[in-house]
């Protein structure tokens, strides 16, 4: 493994074609398809930009560099290359022969400025009304999720939310690559680990997160729930460890609680289908759905509680609290539409007020533009 000061003054040189793009800030990734062939994303747009690697080896040489420094293999049998850039940018890599045509590589940039509720307000991702229910929320240690496809935005509204927390709590962050910016002073940032070459040393979240259970967390924020530890979070969610927070990949509400139940099956743990159902729907009380619209911008779209399980229909009860309606197109190409309240009250209102917090009007007005959905 090389130095990280070495690693850091030689990756923008192997790196060079690409460098104003990852020194850009209005550039979110960089897409490369072989030596020849690189796109990059800029406000939610793809475009095809001139530079282009000298050969195949030139770009086999900068992820060479990049295994290096975090002790990973890659040639025939290790195709697949997951790490993070001097500034924090995730990279992920996949080899010939996996990838006949040469490397693939997609580098999600690290922004060193973290994003706030109220930039998000600005870019009408939130209205003041959804951002003030999100913050009582968050204060009241209600249970919830950020749910979105990829891009969509997920970490960088997880990060907002953190905002919320209060400054005088202990937060534990568990991530498979560090990502998240939280806002707090009293934050503990774990990391899983690979097994090394050998197949030695693994630490999975799934440890990291029974681990931190027992290191007197107030919160547990985990950066993406993608396995086994779906069971272990909604166990902990159940038994007294409020406010947890996390990501996963779904589309929508009622794929986030089919989703969130797949993952808690691939635990080690026979439950019966219908008492991990119970438990879920127990534990999970909110989910943030966020999207990537079609004109490249990331909203929200669905704040939605979880009521709880139907077992005699065997489905979850959802209940909308705010959703974006869809006006179109406009003039200048953008999707036109507005995240509004549905006047539901949360059945998590006792909570609420338990902690000295107010939900704002809209979402008690009473007036229902929306109905509990089953799935």
């Amino acid at each position: 493994m090389i130095p990280a000061e070495i690693y850091q003054k030689t990756v923008l040189s192997h790196f060079a074609p690409i460098r104003p793009f990852l020194e850009d800030p209005s550039v979110s990734e960089v897409m490369i398809n072989g030596p020849d062939q690189i796109y990059i994303e800029r406000k939610g747009r793809l475009e095809l930009v001139n530079a282009r690697f000298s050969s195949r080896e030139a770009l086999m040489s900068a992820l060479r560099n990049v295994s290096q420094y975090i002790g990973k293999l890659i040639d025939e049998e290790h195709p697949i290359l997951e790490g993070r850039l001097p500034d924090g940018s995730r990279l992920e890599a996949v080899m010939p022969p996996l990838n006949p045509d040469g490397p693939c590589v997609a580098i999600r940039r690290f922004f060193r400025e973290t994003l706030t509720v109220e930039r998000l307000v600005e870019f009408g991702s939130l209205t003041p009304a959804a951002a003030e229910a999100l913050s009582a929320c968050v204060v009241s240690k209600i249970n919830l999720v950020v749910a979105g496809g990829t891009g969509s935005g997920k970490t960088s509204m997880l990060n907002a939310l953190s905002g919320f927390i209060p400054a005088t709590e202990r937060v534990i962050a568990i991530e498979d690559s560090r990502e998240l910016q939280l806002q707090q002073t009293h934050v503990v940032q774990l990391e899983a680990r690979p097994a090394d070459p050998r197949g030695r040393g693994a630490v999975s979240i799934r440890d990291l997160f029974r681990a931190t259970l027992r290191l007197r967390p107030d919160r547990v924020v985990i950066g993406e729930i993608r396995g086994g530890e779906a069971l272990d979070i909604v166990q902990a969610m159940t038994s007294g460890h409020g406010g947890c927070m996390g990501t996963l990949h779904a589309s929508y509400p009622r794929d986030t609680m089919n989703r969130l139940e797949t993952m808690a099956l691939m635990s080690d743990v026979g439950l019966p289908l219908s008492a991990l159902r119970a438990q879920i729907a127990s534990g999970l009380q909110l989910i943030v759905q966020v999207s990537r619209l079609q004109d490249g911008s990331r909203k929200v779209t669905h704040i939605t509680e979880v009521v709880g399980y139907d077992s005699s229909a065997q489905s979850y009860v959802l209940q909308d609290l705010f959703v974006r309606e869809y006006q179109g197109m406009g003039a200048d190409n953008r999707v036109q539409s507005a995240l509004v309240a549905t006047g539901r009250s949360p059945s998590f209102l006792p909570q609420i007020t338990e902690h000295g917090m107010k939900l704002p009007l809209e979402v008690c007005s009473g007036e229902m533009k929306g109905d509990r959905t089953r799935t």
